[in-house]
């Protein structure tokens, strides 16, 4: 087992499918750790969910044995399922989001047709729902909880011991920023959001949660607040608003849905658990028709 020397070990998972980033926090003064945005393997074709990757993070948890502090989500996802409902299960860690998710839930219960006996929409399936600015710990680590709304109502950025993790409102500088067009985003608060990140030091490395390799670059997951500042391609430092709201939805009129979008908000408004079995025991994920025509 590898010793863990640095007083905090940022350790990176990468879930190839979805092109996502999952981190593990340790403090490796009290091998108290916190996970952030695990994923749960979907295969879309078959409707078949596993817990390869994030069976590959409680390894690691035990190869160093750590004790996890807090299960915890950037906001609901719509490209990937969420892990957290598993780990808990695993951990009995808690599972943690802002706020927000209220509105999300809320949004997402009346697209989906969702009974209130499965969803109250006042932020259920969740243990913690972290309030702007809300300080907590992961051990000895001085945590940071800072709205940053915009791609959706629920975002949250985690300030952890310095090291800044943004889900997904600002991608590596050469991809630019998250889009806004899902209900509940907006584009100029994805911007305020944004210059409040923008506060910080510099030097404040920055973490993403997806990497899509623009022009076919290397993967990569690390930035710093100055490096997004100076070369962001969507928001730097003396950008406008305006500018970016317009750049902003112009491009957002291009994107596709994301292909999980569908069962990744419904396993993720529940914190990583599938809907309820139904009467014959199997689950079932809703896709809404759109038609212009009657059968």
């Amino acid at each position: 087992m590898a010793v863990l020397k640095q007083p905090i070990h940022i350790e990176m998972f990468f879930d190839n499918d979805s092109n996502t980033f999952s981190y593990l926090v340790v403090d490796t003064a009290t091998q108290q750790a916190a996970i952030i945005d695990p994923v749960l393997d979907y295969d879309a074709a078959a409707g078949a969910v596993s817990t390869e990757g994030a069976d590959a993070i409680l390894a690691f948890i035990d190869q160093h044995q750590l004790s996890l502090a807090w299960i915890l989500e950037t906001h609901a996802h719509a490209d990937h399922l969420s892990a957290a409902h598993y780990i808990k299960l695993k951990t009995g860690a808690p599972i943690a989001i802002g706020e927000g998710i209220r509105k999300v839930q809320q949004t997402f219960k009346v697209i989906f047709n969702i009974a209130d006996q499965e969803l109250t929409a006042k932020g259920d399936y969740f243990d913690h729902l972290f309030a702007n600015n809300e300080h907590f710990q992961v051990g000895s680590l001085a945590a940071e909880v800072i709205n940053t709304p915009g791609h959706t109502n629920d975002s949250v950025s985690y300030l952890i011991a310095g090291h800044l993790f943004v889900g997904d409102s600002l991608f590596m500088p050469d991809a630019g920023t998250a889009r806004c067009d899902f209900p509940g985003g907006d584009a100029a608060l994805l911007f305020q959001s944004i210059q409040r990140l923008y506060q910080l030091p510099d030097e404040t490395p920055m973490y993403m949660c997806h990497d899509y390799q623009p022009n076919g670059r290397e993967l990569r997951y690390l930035t710093s607040v100055g490096e997004q500042k100076q070369q962001n391609i969507h928001v730097r430092a003396d950008s406008a608003s305006e500018d970016f709201v317009q750049k902003r939805t112009a491009r957002d009129q291009t994107l596709s849905v994301p292909k999980l979008i569908y069962p990744a908000v419904q396993v993720n408004i529940r914190g990583g658990q599938l809907p309820a079995a139904e009467d014959n025991g199997s689950r079932y994920i809703k896709v809404p028709l759109k038609s212009s025509f009657c059968l």
